[in-house]
């Protein structure tokens, strides 16, 4: 989850949160090393009064300067488009798990289980026990290592489910079914919140996913009422 002063992204829980975080460090060494040369040749060109004749035309710099970036825009486009492509990637799934956006609440259905469905409110705010905005009153376990398939709607009004730690982020839109697919590699607590605005209360559906071990999830479903 984020804390005070941290300016990166999240700690990945998951591969695809791990490929964004690679792709977001190689497209900011390209950005600082363009940034760099850029700034040393205004700085270098506003201070220097003497001039090269042979710069004020030269079809040879010309060239240069129009197939380099080309070629800069290629190494960013490809690792982009791979990881569009695996990101929208379904992989077999061993759990699937209904979502439905609600003003303004979520809703879940364990759709391998019989009855095991669950309304998910945030929490009242206590100092000693969770966090403001980000605790709810019912977790969604989640299996650890397992492939995850979450299918999204909503009921009434746009809403976005998204977990910034997963690399996850899928609209929930009325009377259309969108689908998501992670795998949750470490066990743990992850924060979410409705990325979309939805309301007076947006601001107040949060998502909490708890990963645990294969068996403690069995368990909890065996449980479930």
């Amino acid at each position: 989850m984020p804390t005070w002063g941290c300016l990166g992204l999240q700690d990945s829980a998951s591969p695809l949160m791990e490929q964004l975080t690679y792709f977001h460090d190689h497209t900011m060494f390209i950005l600082i090393l363009i940034t760099t040369l850029v700034g040393y040749i205004l700085i270098n060109s506003t201070l220097n009064s003497l001039i090269n004749r042979f710069l004020l035309e030269n079809q040879e710099i010309e060239i240069i300067w129009t197939v380099l970036p080309a070629i800069i825009l290629i190494f960013i486009a490809m690792p982009s488009l791979r990881l569009l492509y695996l990101l929208d990637e379904t992989n077999n799934s061993s759990i699937t798990i209904k979502t439905i956006g609600h003003q303004w609440y979520w809703s879940y259905e364990y759709s391998d289980f019989l009855d095991v469905e669950f309304d998910s409110f945030m929490a009242p705010y206590s100092i000693d026990s969770n966090l403001r905005l980000l605790d709810v009153d019912n977790r969604i376990p989640i299996p650890l290592n397992t492939q995850i398939r979450l299918i999204i709607s909503a009921a009434d009004v746009i809403h976005s489910w998204t977990i910034p730690s997963l690399g996850v982020k899928a609209d929930a839109i009325p009377g259309r079914l969108n689908q998501v697919s992670f795998l949750v590699n470490r066990p743990g607590l992850f924060y979410g919140q409705c990325s979309e605005i939805c309301g007076a209360n947006h601001s107040f559906m949060p998502i909490l996913i708890e990963s645990i071990s294969v068996d403690s999830f069995l368990n909890w479903v065996s449980s479930n009422p």
